[in-house]
Protein backbone atom coordinates (compact mmCIF):
# COMPACT_ATOMS: atom_id res chain seq x y z
CA UNK A 1 0.00 0.00 0.00
CA UNK A 2 1.51 3.55 -0.80
CA UNK A 3 0.29 5.73 2.31
CA UNK A 4 1.47 8.79 0.57
CA UNK A 5 2.08 9.98 -2.34
CA UNK A 6 2.89 13.84 -2.81
CA UNK A 7 6.65 15.37 -2.69
CA UNK A 8 8.37 17.43 0.42
CA UNK A 9 5.67 20.61 0.42
CA UNK A 10 2.61 17.94 -0.33
CA UNK A 11 -0.65 18.66 -1.84
CA UNK A 12 -2.41 21.06 -1.39
CA UNK A 13 0.51 22.77 -1.04
CA UNK A 14 0.14 25.72 1.55
CA UNK A 15 -1.18 29.44 0.28
CA UNK A 16 -1.39 27.57 -3.51
CA UNK A 17 -4.75 27.56 -5.45
CA UNK A 18 -3.72 25.85 -8.34
CA UNK A 19 -5.99 23.25 -10.39
CA UNK A 20 -4.19 20.37 -9.11
CA UNK A 21 -4.49 22.11 -4.98
CA UNK A 22 -8.05 23.28 -5.89
CA UNK A 23 -9.22 19.89 -7.05
CA UNK A 24 -11.83 18.04 -6.00
CA UNK A 25 -10.22 14.89 -7.20
CA UNK A 26 -9.33 13.09 -3.93
CA UNK A 27 -6.08 11.41 -6.03
CA UNK A 28 -5.13 15.08 -5.75
CA UNK A 29 -4.41 15.20 -1.88
CA UNK A 30 -1.15 13.57 -1.54
CA UNK A 31 0.68 13.92 1.53
CA UNK A 32 4.09 12.82 1.87
CA UNK A 33 6.33 9.67 0.60
CA UNK A 34 5.89 6.67 2.62
CA UNK A 35 4.68 3.23 2.07
CA UNK A 36 3.75 -0.27 3.27
CA UNK A 37 4.70 -3.76 2.58
CA UNK A 38 2.20 -6.53 3.85
CA UNK A 39 2.34 -10.39 3.66
CA UNK A 40 1.75 -13.35 5.40
CA UNK A 41 0.35 -11.10 8.13
CA UNK A 42 3.80 -9.38 8.26
CA UNK A 43 4.03 -5.51 8.01
CA UNK A 44 7.25 -3.36 6.86
CA UNK A 45 6.87 0.34 7.18
CA UNK A 46 8.88 2.27 4.68
CA UNK A 47 9.78 6.23 6.26
CA UNK A 48 8.11 7.88 8.94
CA UNK A 49 6.57 11.36 6.91
CA UNK A 50 5.35 14.07 8.82
CA UNK A 51 1.48 12.98 8.10
CA UNK A 52 1.84 9.27 9.60
CA UNK A 53 -0.25 9.31 12.27
CA UNK A 54 -3.47 10.35 9.52
CA UNK A 55 -2.42 7.97 7.01
CA UNK A 56 -2.29 4.74 9.22
CA UNK A 57 -5.61 5.75 10.87
CA UNK A 58 -6.96 5.91 7.66
CA UNK A 59 -5.64 2.82 6.47
CA UNK A 60 -6.59 0.97 9.30
CA UNK A 61 -2.71 -0.05 10.41
CA UNK A 62 -2.56 -0.80 14.25
CA UNK A 63 0.84 -2.49 13.89
CA UNK A 64 3.91 -2.80 11.83
CA UNK A 65 6.28 -5.16 12.50
CA UNK A 66 9.84 -3.28 11.24
CA UNK A 67 10.61 0.58 9.62
CA UNK A 68 13.09 0.80 6.85
CA UNK A 69 13.97 3.93 6.36
CA UNK A 70 15.32 5.52 2.73
CA UNK A 71 16.92 8.56 4.19
CA UNK A 72 16.87 10.96 7.14
CA UNK A 73 15.46 13.95 5.01
CA UNK A 74 12.23 15.94 7.41
CA UNK A 75 9.52 14.77 4.57
CA UNK A 76 10.37 10.94 5.40
CA UNK A 77 11.20 11.34 9.14
CA UNK A 78 9.70 13.71 11.12
CA UNK A 79 6.32 11.64 11.68
CA UNK A 80 8.69 9.06 13.76
CA UNK A 81 7.12 10.49 16.96
CA UNK A 82 3.92 8.98 15.74
CA UNK A 83 5.56 5.37 16.08
CA UNK A 84 4.84 5.75 20.24
CA UNK A 85 1.27 3.97 19.94
CA UNK A 86 3.31 0.90 17.72
CA UNK A 87 5.89 0.66 19.59
CA UNK A 88 5.01 0.71 23.24
CA UNK A 89 4.70 -2.95 25.25
CA UNK A 90 7.08 -3.99 23.03
CA UNK A 91 9.74 -6.01 24.94
CA UNK A 92 12.81 -5.70 22.40
CA UNK A 93 11.66 -2.44 20.42
CA UNK A 94 11.01 -1.76 16.81
CA UNK A 95 13.10 -2.55 14.78
CA UNK A 96 14.13 -0.10 12.58
CA UNK A 97 16.39 -0.27 9.27
CA UNK A 98 18.55 1.74 7.11
CA UNK A 99 22.17 2.90 6.48
CA UNK A 100 24.58 3.67 8.32
CA UNK A 101 24.29 7.36 7.38
CA UNK A 102 20.82 7.23 7.98
CA UNK A 103 20.58 5.91 11.35
CA UNK A 104 23.71 7.55 12.42
CA UNK A 105 21.42 11.22 11.51
CA UNK A 106 18.61 9.44 12.84
CA UNK A 107 20.05 8.85 16.39
CA UNK A 108 21.95 12.25 16.50
CA UNK A 109 18.10 13.91 15.99
CA UNK A 110 15.91 12.16 17.74
CA UNK A 111 17.92 11.33 21.09
CA UNK A 112 15.33 10.60 23.23
CA UNK A 113 14.09 7.90 20.84
CA UNK A 114 17.64 5.97 20.34
CA UNK A 115 19.65 6.36 23.61
CA UNK A 116 18.62 3.41 25.53
CA UNK A 117 20.45 4.57 28.76
CA UNK A 118 17.88 7.40 28.99
CA UNK A 119 14.70 6.21 29.84
CA UNK A 120 11.68 7.78 29.85
CA UNK A 121 10.18 9.67 32.73
CA UNK A 122 8.07 7.45 35.35
CA UNK A 123 4.09 8.14 33.85
CA UNK A 124 5.84 9.29 29.97
CA UNK A 125 6.08 7.12 27.28
CA UNK A 126 8.34 7.44 24.05
CA UNK A 127 8.62 5.65 20.53
CA UNK A 128 10.52 2.22 21.43
CA UNK A 129 13.22 2.28 18.22
CA UNK A 130 15.69 -0.30 17.91
CA UNK A 131 18.64 0.97 15.01
CA UNK A 132 20.03 -1.47 12.68
CA UNK A 133 22.60 -0.86 9.74
CA UNK A 134 21.79 -2.35 7.02
CA UNK A 135 24.55 -2.84 4.13
CA UNK A 136 24.10 -2.02 0.24
CA UNK A 137 23.66 -4.77 -1.94
CA UNK A 138 23.29 -7.30 0.81
CA UNK A 139 20.38 -8.99 1.46
CA UNK A 140 18.70 -9.26 4.77
CA UNK A 141 15.78 -10.42 6.46
CA UNK A 142 13.94 -7.96 8.13
CA UNK A 143 10.11 -9.42 9.59
CA UNK A 144 10.62 -12.21 7.53
CA UNK A 145 10.86 -10.49 4.44
CA UNK A 146 14.20 -10.89 2.28
CA UNK A 147 15.01 -6.94 1.86
CA UNK A 148 17.88 -6.19 -0.92
CA UNK A 149 19.10 -2.25 -0.36
CA UNK A 150 20.47 -0.57 -2.97
CA UNK A 151 22.88 2.72 -2.85
CA UNK A 152 21.15 5.38 -4.85
CA UNK A 153 22.20 8.75 -5.80
CA UNK A 154 19.92 11.85 -4.53
CA UNK A 155 21.35 14.38 -6.76
CA UNK A 156 25.38 14.99 -6.74
CA UNK A 157 26.17 15.01 -3.21
CA UNK A 158 23.29 12.74 -0.97
CA UNK A 159 22.61 8.87 -1.35
CA UNK A 160 19.77 7.32 -0.50
CA UNK A 161 18.48 3.55 -0.06
CA UNK A 162 15.80 1.95 -2.25
CA UNK A 163 14.90 -1.44 -1.55
CA UNK A 164 13.64 -4.35 -3.49
CA UNK A 165 11.49 -6.57 -1.57
CA UNK A 166 10.27 -9.80 -3.70
CA UNK A 167 9.08 -8.67 -6.80
CA UNK A 168 8.72 -5.20 -5.55
CA UNK A 169 11.11 -2.58 -5.42
CA UNK A 170 10.63 0.58 -3.98
CA UNK A 171 12.78 3.80 -5.15
CA UNK A 172 12.14 7.09 -4.06
CA UNK A 173 14.38 10.37 -3.82
CA UNK A 174 16.54 9.09 -6.37
CA UNK A 175 18.30 10.92 -9.44
CA UNK A 176 19.30 8.02 -11.59
CA UNK A 177 19.61 4.46 -11.07
CA UNK A 178 23.16 3.56 -12.04
CA UNK A 179 23.75 0.46 -14.39
CA UNK A 180 24.82 -1.52 -11.22
CA UNK A 181 21.39 -1.30 -9.25
CA UNK A 182 19.41 -1.97 -12.94
CA UNK A 183 20.82 -5.55 -13.04
CA UNK A 184 18.91 -6.08 -9.08
CA UNK A 185 16.28 -4.75 -10.34
CA UNK A 186 15.30 -7.33 -13.43
CA UNK A 187 12.08 -9.61 -13.34
CA UNK A 188 10.22 -6.92 -10.96
CA UNK A 189 6.44 -7.08 -11.03
CA UNK A 190 5.99 -3.79 -9.66
CA UNK A 191 8.33 -0.51 -9.29
CA UNK A 192 7.73 2.57 -7.38
CA UNK A 193 9.46 5.56 -8.14
CA UNK A 194 9.58 9.10 -7.79
CA UNK A 195 9.07 11.30 -10.54
CA UNK A 196 9.25 15.31 -9.57
CA UNK A 197 8.69 17.65 -12.41
CA UNK A 198 8.12 17.84 -16.23
CA UNK A 199 11.58 19.93 -16.18
CA UNK A 200 14.78 18.46 -14.76
CA UNK A 201 15.72 18.67 -11.31
CA UNK A 202 19.42 18.50 -9.51
CA UNK A 203 17.98 15.64 -6.59
CA UNK A 204 14.63 13.49 -8.46
CA UNK A 205 13.94 12.24 -11.13
CA UNK A 206 11.99 14.24 -13.70
CA UNK A 207 8.82 12.38 -15.20
CA UNK A 208 10.32 11.83 -18.33
CA UNK A 209 13.23 10.91 -16.85
CA UNK A 210 11.58 8.65 -14.55
CA UNK A 211 9.46 6.90 -17.43
CA UNK A 212 13.23 6.29 -18.79
CA UNK A 213 14.34 4.50 -15.63
CA UNK A 214 10.78 2.62 -15.51
CA UNK A 215 11.44 1.43 -19.21
CA UNK A 216 14.87 0.61 -18.32
CA UNK A 217 13.99 -1.62 -15.26
CA UNK A 218 10.95 -3.31 -17.00
CA UNK A 219 8.11 -3.92 -14.54
CA UNK A 220 5.23 -5.10 -15.44
CA UNK A 221 3.55 -2.25 -13.47
CA UNK A 222 5.67 1.23 -12.35
CA UNK A 223 3.58 3.87 -9.68
CA UNK A 224 5.01 6.88 -9.66
CA UNK A 225 5.31 8.84 -6.34
CA UNK A 226 6.84 11.97 -4.61
CA UNK A 227 4.55 14.10 -7.19
CA UNK A 228 4.26 17.69 -7.03
CA UNK A 229 0.86 19.97 -7.35
CA UNK A 230 2.36 20.13 -11.13
CA UNK A 231 -0.59 18.45 -12.91
CA UNK A 232 -3.25 16.64 -11.33
CA UNK A 233 -3.49 13.02 -11.29
CA UNK A 234 -5.75 12.19 -14.50
CA UNK A 235 -4.23 14.51 -16.86
CA UNK A 236 -0.97 12.75 -15.59
CA UNK A 237 -2.08 9.60 -15.79
CA UNK A 238 -3.90 10.18 -19.36
CA UNK A 239 -0.32 11.77 -20.42
CA UNK A 240 1.88 8.32 -19.40
CA UNK A 241 2.73 5.12 -21.67
CA UNK A 242 0.87 1.95 -21.06
CA UNK A 243 2.49 -0.10 -17.64
CA UNK A 244 2.98 3.71 -15.96
CA UNK A 245 1.15 5.06 -13.59
CA UNK A 246 0.65 8.05 -11.41
CA UNK A 247 0.37 6.88 -7.71
CA UNK A 248 -2.04 8.34 -4.71
CA UNK A 249 -2.68 8.16 -1.54
CA UNK A 250 -4.07 4.97 -0.07
CA UNK A 251 -3.31 2.77 -3.23
CA UNK A 252 -3.49 -1.15 -2.85
CA UNK A 253 -1.20 -2.73 -4.79
CA UNK A 254 -1.42 -6.57 -4.96
CA UNK A 255 1.56 -8.53 -6.06
CA UNK A 256 2.16 -12.45 -6.33
CA UNK A 257 5.45 -13.84 -5.07
CA UNK A 258 5.52 -13.45 -1.50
Amino acid sequence: MLLGSGTSFGVPQIGCRCRTCTSPDPRDRRTRTAALVEAGGRRVLIDTPPELRLQLVGAGVDRVDAVLYTHAHADHVHGIDDLRALSVGREAGLPAYGSAETTAELAAKFPYIFDRAVPPMPGTSRPELVAHVLLPDREATVAGFSVLPLRLPHGARQWVFGYRVGPVAYLTDVKEIPDAALGALRELEVLVLNALLPQPHPLHLSIPEAVAAARAVGARRTCLTHLTHDRPHAELAAALPPGIEPASDGLVIEVDGF
